[in-house]
């Protein structure tokens, strides 16, 4: 697997004198990359020899080796965030019929429960009469039976406890190499902390039940602006089912964000080095205790994609500082009015219930668009950010205009934000007069 930190060197551009800040802060970000590739790499292989072993017991646990996606998130990411990791099963996907799932059994923490759904198995004789049962509440359907989460993490636990022991007993694991502390009853994934090196990275494991969907139609004015034509629906033609609940299933979008994100970095420009660097300040400036704040890395993915959108033009994403601009004003439009939708499930906020801590995280993010120097430095121990900043009430105002005309969520909306800040820079007369 080549390493992201290569690769993020090699693109990093030359450095204007009034620019040095800013690609100094970014360097130090990308210089740690290539060890947490290798950290990454040696906790994936053992866990591959974990699942190896599982496989060989349970063949409809399938090994999926194609991990360059979950790398690269890791490689971005600031803190060391749990690793979710899918595990496919061998089951065909395409033959189950999807039903409406209305039991009261979905954990609260997963607030898009619009696409939960129980998977029937329509053909007897299939081999997954284990892994089936009857669901109360379900949409009246009338074969063989529902395909049970719980029954398939249950299974896959016992398997994943029998391998480690295995394993040890072969020597093909050291003493501490895995950790199955956290291997929860009622969790819908099985987490496993794996030693990299000096420290463990825990690595969600989910089931999923992969089945081909008609092409998602986006609400947007062109599904691929701004992305490589066809990424939108590469990243989307297949649906991913992972456990909602031990009766019910929900869509997982955690791939195809993956994917899309992936896409993004094969674009020119520094749209990946800005995630960087904004996750970074997250992680030191702008989290709670410890860095574990409202604000997630998987919030700044969002902003990133919509960003992508809004700001077609390779124009946007010449420099550094007006890449991570485009990314702060979707940001503070978010924090400002509370919400963040998803940019594969736009009905879906994803800033949900956590309105006190926006209000906190807004000055704090305000406070670095308008003086960045105050941040761009690496410090320890206390956070670098102190609450005394005030907000500016004229771009406050601006953030706040009314979300029902849908000019207010276009590009010329965020370039008039832009100018507010004066990283505009762009010649397009269209845009100019626009915003």
């Amino acid at each position: 697997l080549p390493s992201p930190a290569a690769a993020g060197a090699a693109r990093l551009p030359w450095v204007p004198p009034n620019a040095s800040l800013w690609h100094s802060y970014l360097g130090v970000i990308v210089s740690r990359e290539r060890q947490r590739m290798e950290h990454f790499q040696r906790a994936e292989d053992i866990l591959l020899t974990l699942l190896e072993s599982v496989h060989d017991r349970e063949p409809r646990f399938l090994v999926d080796y194609a991990r360059n996606l979950e790398a690269l998130e890791f490689a971005l990411c600031a803190s060391e965030d749990a690793v979710t990791l899918e595990i496919p099963l061998r089951i065909d996907g395409d033959a189950l019929r999807v039903l409406a799932c209305q039991t009261r059994n979905s954990p609260a923490r997963h607030p898009s429960e619009l696409n939960t759904c129980c998977l029937e198995v329509c053909s007897p004789g299939t081999d997954l009469e284990d892994w089936t049962g009857v669901v109360d509440g379900m949409e009246r359907g009338g074969g063989a039976g529902c395909l049970l989460p719980g029954k398939i993490l249950q299974h896959l636990k016992e398997l994943l406890v029998s391998a480690i022991v295995h394993c040890q007993r072969l020597f093909l694991l050291q003493p501490g190499d895995i950790s199955a502390e956290n291997l929860q009853e009622d969790a819908m994934e099985l987490s496993l902390l794996i030693r990299g090196s000096w420290k463990s990275i825990r690595f969600d494991i989910v089931p999923v039940v992969r089945r081909q969907q008609e092409p998602l139609q986006l609400r947007r004015r062109q599904s691929d602006r701004g992305f490589p034509e066809g990424s939108l629906r590469k990243a989307t033609e297949e649906a991913h089912f992972v456990p909602a609940s031990p009766h019910c299933w929900r869509s997982s979008t955690h791939l195809p964000i993956l994917k899309l994100l992936r896409g993004v970095d094969s674009l020119k420009g520094p749209r990946l080095d800005s995630l960087r660097l904004l996750d970074q300040l997250r992680d030191q400036d702008w989290g709670g205790q410890g860095g574990k704040g409202t604000l997630t890395f998987n919030h700044l993915k969002m902003v990133l994609l919509w960003s992508t959108e809004l700001f077609p033009s390779p124009e946007d994403w010449q420099d550094l500082e007006g890449s991570v601009y485009r990314l702060l004003v979707i940001l503070l439009r978010c924090l400002a009015t509370q919400h963040l939708p998803h940019f594969l499930n736009p009905e879906e906020n994803l800033f949900q219930g956590a309105g006190p801590d926006l209000a906190s995280l807004y000055y704090k993010v305000e406070s670095f668009a308008w003086d960045p120097q105050r941040f761009l430095r690496f410090h320890f121990g206390l956070h670098g950010f102190s609450g005394s900043w005030q907000a500016d009430t004229e771009t406050r105002a601006l953030l706040q205009l009314p979300t029902k005309d849908a000019s207010y969520w276009d590009t010329a909306y965020f370039d008039m934000l832009l100018s507010q800040f004066q990283v505009f820079r762009i010649q397009d007369n269209a845009r100019l007069s626009a915003s």
